[in-house]
């Protein structure tokens, strides 16, 4: 049985955010989340977040899925875990692993590889670390023919030891019994006046137990950033890494500039990434689709052989074959059917677009459930709100909307009804009918004259002196 503590309760002063450390965002999502996916990844299913700062900013973002425990003093690392000792005591006989919150790199196969090293090596403690070329600043493993005699702080190394390359990344497996027996060994005996998690590797190591450490490939797992401008470096490294990713999958990209890919997006084999694109939250990017240039797209799913040019895109989904774009707005609940065709300063919400129609410009459609093979002329909407309630239209498989149509919901469109330009639409459209909603023409033979008189001698000086 595994299960990990996560220490979470980081103000990060540098950072000026009223919101822990632990939440602030790379690529859009919380460095929390970035570990936490690594942690699932690996099979670790039991998990306690420490928490501190701003303590309730931690519980929303977990949503109740996970355990959490507050660190009412900041005591040091030690003194964090034994906050969790009520939840470590749920496993005995287990494994736990012990990571700083701070870090958004750690990944599965680190956290496997060194687990199953610290089981074959019957260790009772096992550091997971990482070489680096410049290891100033941090903690140095210093390593025995058996293991490591402990972790020697930069202040501390001799000048022999300020040369090791080998560094602490923060994250410890423990045999849950041996951990919990060391627990209430720790002192405080130091300047900071607080407990340190790494003095248990001394005091396993003097009660007799073995304590080692595992190298894992991935140096960026020892990184981590205390003000907004190492933010940005992490953000950078995480990109990069990100649409790297993507290119060993089969994903085109002509050029990077502006592209910002989340983690938790998916991108099918042959699709294409254009300058400017933003894909944020759990997107999915089908087969052969071309998205961008300058889409921002946030969890929304787009089918196969899709094009999407400068779209905005919530909680949207778009079907295969479908040509979206320029300057379209998928609000929340738009979900397009296959073969739509959705043009130039469209918006649509919360509406149904059935296969084949086409919304070509200048349209809003709003809390609508559109047919198939419908036609919506320029400048038609769905008029859904009447200041105090939302309702429905439904418009049939066939039917045409005129250009200038206003339908006020709550109406229905026949089949292949057809509304005639500039009707404003209050009352159900059999199928197959024509309606027309205007007001009689009117003219008025000099109107205008006296209307517009300003208008028309500010022309008539304006040709006067412009020839």
């Amino acid at each position: 049985m595994t299960n990990a503590v996560i220490l979470a309760g980081g103000q990060g002063k540098r950072l000026r955010s009223d919101r822990p450390k632990t939440l602030t965002e790379i690529l859009g999502k919380p460095i929390l989340g970035w570990i936490i996916s690594a942690f699932e990844e690996a099979g670790i299913e039991n998990i306690c977040v420490v928490t501190g700062y701003a303590r309730e900013y931690v519980e929303e973002y977990l949503g109740g899925k996970y355990e959490t425990v507050f660190q009412s003093e900041r005591l040091g690392t030690g003194h964090a875990v034994m906050t969790a000792e009520p939840f470590l005591r749920k496993f005995p006989g287990g494994r736990t692993l012990i990571f700083n919150g701070d870090a958004p790199f750690i990944d599965a196969e680190a956290l496997k590889s060194s687990l199953e090293h610290h089981i074959s090596r019957k260790n009772a403690v096992t550091v997971i670390t990482a070489e680096v070329d410049d290891p100033t600043g941090y903690g140095r493993i210093i390593r025995t023919e058996s293991g490591i005699s402990g972790i020697r702080e930069q202040k501390d190394c001799s000048p022999e030891e300020t040369k090791i390359r080998e560094i602490n990344s923060g994250c410890f497996w423990f045999d849950t019994d041996r951990l919990l027996e060391t627990l209430p060994k720790l002192e405080r005996n130091n300047s900071q006046g607080e407990y340190y998690i790494t003095d248990t590797i001394e005091i396993l190591l003097k009660d007799g137990r073995r304590a080692d450490a595992f190298a894992a490939k991935n140096q960026d797992i020892v990184l981590s950033a205390n003000d907004r401008k190492g933010m940005l470096m992490l953000n950078d490294i995480a990109r990069r890494r990100v649409i790297d990713r993507h290119l060993e999958n089969g994903v085109e990209f002509i050029c990077t500039d502006g592209v910002i890919i989340s983690p938790d997006a998916e991108i099918a084999p042959g699709a294409k990434i254009l300058p400017g694109t933003q894909l944020w939250g759990h997107c999915k990017i089908g087969a052969c689709s071309v998205i961008g240039p300058n889409c921002q797209l946030r969890d929304t799913e787009v089918g196969e052989k899709s094009v999407l040019n400068s779209v905005v895109a919530n909680n949207a989904s778009v079907g295969s074959d479908c040509s979206i774009g320029p300057f379209v707005q998928l609000r929340p609940g738009a979900a397009l059917a296959d073969h739509v065709h959705v043009g130039d300063f469209v918006e649509i919400k919360n509406s149904n677009i059935g296969a084949g129609s086409a919304v070509a410009h200048f349209n809003y459609v709003g809390d609508s459930d559109v047919g198939k093979n419908v036609n919506f002329g320029c400048g038609a909407v769905t008029a859904n709100y009447d200041g105090t309630n939302k309702a429905r239209c439904e418009i049939s498989d066939n039917a045409f909307i005129g250009c200038n149509t206003n339908l006020v919901a709550p109406v229905k469109i026949g089949n292949a009804a057809y509304t005639a330009a500039g009707s404003t639409v209050t009352k159900d459209v059999p199928d197959g009918a024509l309606v027309i909603e205007r007001a009689q023409q009117q003219i008025r033979e000099g109107y205008s004259e006296k209307k517009l008189s300003r208008h028309l001698e500010k022309g008539k000086k304006f040709s006067e002196n412009n020839g």
